[in-house]
């Protein structure tokens, strides 16, 4: 894949004061509650440019992307956003905590070209059409980048991983904590043998789109209609698959409004092909060992590679199916490859979720019936509680996919189903903006 260094737009100190404090999470993992504490953190939050917030008065000429495109011309000729004052590469290292564990994800950020998926570049999840016509939207009044695609590579030599090692050992350009308390720094590289060593490195290579697919789309499109040289790359921050903060986490399914909905009838048709475990309990300290037994037998069962999910319906029971027969997958998928067939989440989405409680496409574009929840610290317990307060019906547990599965599966030219993948932490917005 062809990449490039660039001379990024980065936050001014001396005018915007922390530059921490002006940068965001990517566009749509923003909800409105968060935004409202982002546009309160700096006057120069990047939330302002990729969230602009809507009004009752908006029109074509004044609404959310003409206002994005006004701040961002104003805080260049302000001197808040200041071009990085020669070519480089950039690289990015977060640091953060799963559980009482410690991880360090160092990536690099550079400018790719953007090309037709498929080849060089292949995605593993669908698109939409609203959010590619909003990012195409911001794009147009903006001619501006400013978020990161998140890619995928593969290095067993870890040539960029190296480089970006020795040059966190330099001064920060940006650091600061997020929400999440994971801490990002960014550094330059600015060493023409270094940016050689990656550029050279990466011609080979192909990659996986991990988190950004609406915009990588928006940003092609955005290329094709104008024409524009410099609009032929985008944005991106590579992750070596190989590398050792390189983590996945699961997206649990919650299942709410279904009629006539039963735990004995999701029994019933979970014995034909599923082997379950229960875990009773009576009391709250009780309820916590079975939740604690429900997720290590989750565990287990992935390690040996088999399709496990916990369950709860709000009975006084935990619940682990595994699936006995993999082979079933083969009928009742038989137009996919042999690796979608083992996904967990195609197991459960056709064998429970459609094939037992009527969870179909239908329902799925609609959006009805199906709650997404990203495996976050809290989200099981969450969860649970919800289950309790009756606010939704059931409760189905994950794991989080293989990153080999990933691959494969992109490279088989599939997409998996909505919500397959968690990539944590996310690539942050507002670090390098490309002018374009």
């Amino acid at each position: 894949m062809e990449i490039k260094a660039f001379k990024a737009l980065r936050f001014n100190e001396e005018v915007v004061g922390n530059a921490g404090d002006c940068i965001c999470p990517p566009y749509d993992v923003i909800n409105e509650q968060l935004r409202d504490k982002l546009y309160a953190k700096n006057d120069y939050n990047t939330v302002r440019l990729i969230r602009n917030k809507p009004t009752a008065q908006d029109n074509e000429t004044n609404n959310p992307y003409t206002r994005a495109a006004e701040l961002v011309n104003e805080w260049i000729s302000k001197g808040a956003l200041k071009e990085n004052g020669s070519d480089a590469i950039y690289a990015y290292v977060q640091d953060f905590k799963l559980g009482r564990k410690k991880f360090r994800r160092e990536a690099f950020i550079a400018l790719g070209k953007l090309e037709e998926l498929g080849n060089h570049i292949r995605d593993h999840e669908n698109t939409l059409i609203g959010p590619r016509t909003d990012r195409l939207n911001l794009q147009r009044a903006t001619a501006t980048q400013f978020g990161l695609i998140f890619m995928l590579y593969e290095d067993p030599q870890k040539i960029a991983d190296k480089i970006v090692a020795k040059t966190s050992q330099q001064k920060p350009l940006v650091e600061f904590a997020d929400e999440d308390n994971v801490e990002h720094r960014l550094f330059a590289i600015g060493d023409k043998n270094d940016i050689d060593a990656i550029r050279s490195m990466m011609d080979d290579k192909n990659c996986v789109i991990a988190d950004g697919h609406h915009r990588y789309a928006s940003s092609l499109s955005y290329y094709k209609e104008t024409g524009n040289p410099k609009a032929a790359h985008q944005v991106m921050a590579f992750v070596n698959t190989l590398h050792d903060g390189m983590i996945i986490l699961a997206t649990h399914r919650l299942v709410y409004g279904l009629k006539d909905f039963s735990t004995k009838q999701l029994l019933e048709g979970l014995k034909a092909n599923f082997d379950i475990t229960e875990y009773k309990f009576d009391s709250e300290t009780t309820k916590q060992q079975a939740e604690e037994k429900m997720l290590k037998r989750m565990k287990k069962e992935s390690a040996g590679h088999r399709n496990a999910y916990g369950i709860y319906t709000g009975d006084g029971v935990f619940r682990v199916a595994v699936l006995m027969d993999k082979s079933v997958m083969d009928k009742t998928l038989p137009d996919k490859s042999s690796t979608y067939r083992l996904l967990d989440v195609a197991v459960l989405h056709k064998m429970i979720l459609e094939g037992i409680l009527g969870i179909g496409e239908k329902q799925l574009d609609e959006k009805t019936n199906l709650e997404y929840v990203k495996d976050t610290p809290n989200a099981v317990s969450d969860t649970i509680e919800r289950v309790d307060a009756k606010q939704i019906q059931a409760a189905f547990f994950t794991n989080p996919e293989k990153i080999k599965m990933v691959q494969q599966v992109a490279n088989a030219g599939e997409k998996m189903p909505q919500k397959s993948t968690f990539f944590f932490p996310k690539v942050y917005s507002g670090m390098t903006i490309y002018k374009i």
